[in-house]
């Protein structure tokens, strides 16, 4: 009866590391999904016009870190994150000017994202962008 038991335990043991691996696969599966590093040339749209921006971007896990260059804003630092599908990074502020840009939107595919800019509450645009070969 004894070893009866000392078995199951075993067995559950043996199950329970079993679905600690797998679900440490799926989890670095899930981070490894997207990996947003390179240059992107992103179209954002205003009420007042078109900018097309080009965004470097360098990804590690979640993080991301890069600059936006345009020709409105000139180089701008950039800090954000990557959750599942969703894309957030904000513009540093730069001179006299105190308004954050912030980005959110989606990872459409592997080249391609979209989303919305606010304006630090001062309006706020579209963007779309795919990444450059």
């Amino acid at each position: 009866m004894r070893s009866f038991r000392s078995l199951r335990s075993l067995r559950a043991a043996m199950l329970a590391v079993a679905a600690l691996v797998l679900s440490a696969s799926v989890a670095a599966a899930a981070v490894a999904i997207h990996d947003l590093t390179g240059t992107w040339a992103f179209e954002v749209v205003t009420d007042n016009g078109t900018g097309t921006p080009t965004v470097k971007l360098v990804q590690k896990g979640d993080s991301l870190t890069g600059t936006y260059e345009s020709r409105m804003l000139g180089v701008r630092a950039l800090r954000g994150s990557v959750k599942g599908d969703s894309i957030k990074f904000e513009l540093a502020s730069s001179g006299d000017s105190n308004i954050v840009l912030s980005f959110a939107g989606v990872i459409v595919d592997a080249d391609h994202v979209k989303g919305t800019v606010d304006f630090g509450g001062q309006g706020g645009a579209t963007f779309t962008g795919a990444r450059q070969k």
